[in-house]
């Protein structure tokens, strides 16, 4: 029987294949292991705590619903970030459709101006502790734009190709290696900023 199963031991596809099996007891067992990750991608793309309690479960109904067209191309994480992870763009540009300004337009002016800047060359993490490290870091994503934070955190915290960025965002791919060549200046520009707060910790001597 599906209850004298240790759910807790079984790999995810196992997991999957006996949810789409209709064992609901194995599909809460996935949300478990990843609502944490689930609702963190939420939460550093919106940056709103309860919009990212929202969509974060909205997310694992769409995810229950859509199971059975779930093939296993990625893994489940994968999937199911990918998920949220629309379900927060659709919601940003829902928000966005009331300004007037062209974001488009304006990075462009903003890039033209970033391929003059000699590019950075050192490193302004160096000396930081892991746990202090993640945390300025957050700190420093929070300060990017909405665009500008969402194709850094796709291309490097979720592995997509540029291409499939643009496609998740709806804009051009060279708007997609706009936005990350200025997201990765502006960031290691702001680290450095934070680095030499007075209450950042000194390198050693």
């Amino acid at each position: 029987m599906s209850s004298d199963r240790d759910l807790s031991s079984m790999p995810d596809e196992a997991l999957v294949a006996a949810a789409k099996g209709g064992e609901l007891a194995a599909f809460e067992e996935l949300v478990a292991r990843h609502r944490d990750k689930v609702y963190a991608r939420a939460l550093s793309i919106l940056r709103n705590e309860q919009d990212a309690v929202d969509l974060s479960q909205e997310a694992w109904i769409k995810a229950w619903q859509r199971l059975q067209q779930f093939q296993g191309d990625s893994s489940f994480a994968t999937w199911i970030t990918r998920i949220v992870i629309n379900l927060c763009l659709d919601h940003l540009r829902r928000q966005k459709r009331s300004g007037a300004e062209s974001l488009e337009a304006i990075e462009q002016e903003v890039g033209n101006i970033e391929r003059l800047m000699p590019p950075v060359s050192f490193n302004p993490t160096a000396g930081l502790e892991r746990a202090e490290l993640q945390a300025r870091i957050w700190e420093a994503m929070g300060r990017l734009s909405v665009a500008h934070r969402t194709v850094l955190i796709l291309h490097e915290f979720e592995g997509m190709e540029y291409r499939r960025i643009a496609e998740v965002m709806r804009c051009s791919l060279g708007t997609v290696m706009s936005r990350l060549f200025y997201a990765r200046r502006r960031l290691a520009a702001l680290l450095a900023d934070l680095k030499n707060e007075p209450d950042a910790p000194k390198d050693p001597s």
